[in-house]
């Protein structure tokens, strides 16, 4: 009998989480696009659910629901957290606070850069090998999605899917890395 796929991310099968996401992207990214006020939001909102997904997938219970339920459970959750806790935000934040937020960039150094630069090299290389070329030619060469889809024969629109699903599975990869980073120091 197969594991199921939130049960071996329970268990800390990294491999388990890229399947998650191969499998699950498109309900989550629905669910997302539907429930957010724009695609940097619904791509923020992919991005914690898969996170929560990791974080929770220990919780499913196979006998209760089907994987796939749980997930957009999870995921609807999460987006309904998102909206209250906007609404609340944009209602209740001072305008000296947002000012605050813009008026300096954070401050990053180096080893703390090199490290983020080697884990997002460490996260591409994991990827697929098309969504590997689609961001390189996109991160690297600084190509647009149209001389992408030239360049490499593909369907513009199978660029775009590509280059969405490359760009979800490099943030819940940064995400896992960083977490689990945290925990390596809470630990420490």
């Amino acid at each position: 009998m197969q594991v199921p796929l939130l049960t071996r991310i329970a268990n800390g099968d990294t491999g388990a989480v890229d399947e998650c996401i191969d499998r699950y992207g498109g309900l989550v990214w629905s669910l997302a696009r539907r429930l957010s006020s724009s695609l940097a939001d619904a791509e923020d909102a992919v991005q914690e659910v898969f996170v929560d997904l990791w974080k929770n997938a220990d919780r499913y219970r196979g006998e209760i629901a089907g994987e796939a339920t749980f997930v957009a459970m999870i995921a609807r959750r999460r987006l309904i957290d998102r909206l209250r806790k906007s609404g609340r935000e944009l209602e209740s934040r001072p305008i000296d606070e947002l000012a605050l937020q813009h008026a300096a960039p954070l401050q990053t150094s180096p080893v703390e850069l090199a490290e983020e630069v080697a884990q997002a090299a460490a996260c591409l290389e994991r990827l697929r090998k098309d969504e590997r070329k689609v961001l390189e030619l996109s991160i690297y060469h600084g190509l647009p999605q149209t001389r992408i889809a030239n360049q490499t024969g593909l369907a513009l629109g199978t660029v775009k899917t590509i280059a969405r699903r490359g760009l979800l599975q490099l943030r819940v990869c940064m995400q896992v890395r960083n977490q689990r980073r945290a925990n390596e120091v809470e630990v420490v």
